[in-house]
């Protein structure tokens, strides 16, 4: 018992270590001899603690995504679910473009059949909130439908800003107003000349497919699902 505190140590001094070159480096592939280099152990200590490269990186996104759980429960609700879709859809955004690193190990880099852990908690908050918005009457899909539009497009969008490198805060909601239209039924807003829906949807549409934070299937569908939202608006 005695070494564990010291085990822990060691963990956490990988796990800072890790996350300061990810966020000093987004989108970058970060070699785990400089993790090490940086934690003052050796390889086998990282396979140790981690398994992998897969683990460690896990969970890195896990410690990243902790905290803004943490600020975002924090929060206190509107008393409106559809608000607080509206304001998580923000802080979503916001936690992406000040942290692509974290985001794009999150969202950004895609392999088939395999989802980051990490990503159960935002999801499960967001379903909860389209659970309540169902049974107040206010969707015209279901819950797990309206979930899977408003991360679509959410992702989508925070990522949209991460590749350009140029936050765009009316793009961001116009894309939040047309999702949240087109789950319940509603209107989008915007405001007066500035990007219309249409607009909106045309600047995530020129997302190029091999772009190097969204796999290219990803980036196809989204587009689809982009496509017939330009269409509508």
């Amino acid at each position: 018992m005695a070494d564990q505190p010291a085990e822990v140590g060691t963990r956490d001094r990988l796990l800072r270590a890790a996350a300061d070159l990810i966020a000093a480096s987004p989108g970058e592939t970060v070699p785990l001899r400089a993790i090490c280099d940086a934690a003052g152990v050796r390889l086998p200590t990282l396979y140790h603690f981690f398994g992998s490269k897969e683990g460690l990186l896990d969970a890195v996104v896990e410690h990243g995504f902790g905290e803004y759980l943490s600020a975002k429960r924090a929060r206190e609700s509107s008393g409106d679910p559809i608000q607080d879709i509206r304001d998580g859809w923000d802080a979503h955004v916001e936690f992406g473009i000040a942290n692509p690193g974290f985001y794009a190990l999150m969202y950004g880099q895609v392999t088939p059949g395999r989802r980051p852990s990490a990503q159960d908690g935002p999801a499960a908050a967001l379903l909860g909130l389209t659970r309540e918005a169902d049974r107040r009457g206010r969707l015209t899909v279901s819950p797990e439908r309206a979930a899977a539009h408003v991360l679509a497009a959410n992702v989508g969008v925070t990522l949209r800003q991460i590749i350009t490198a140029r936050p765009d805060p009316g793009l961001s909601a116009d894309m939040r107003e047309a999702t949240l239209a087109a789950i319940t039924g509603g209107h989008a807003e915007h405001a007066p000349g500035g990007p219309g829906v249409g607009d909106a949807a045309a600047a995530l549409l020129a997302l190029p497919d091999d772009n190097d934070v969204l796999g290219a299937p990803e980036t196809v569908l989204l587009k689809k699902w982009l496509a017939e939202l330009a269409r509508r608006g």
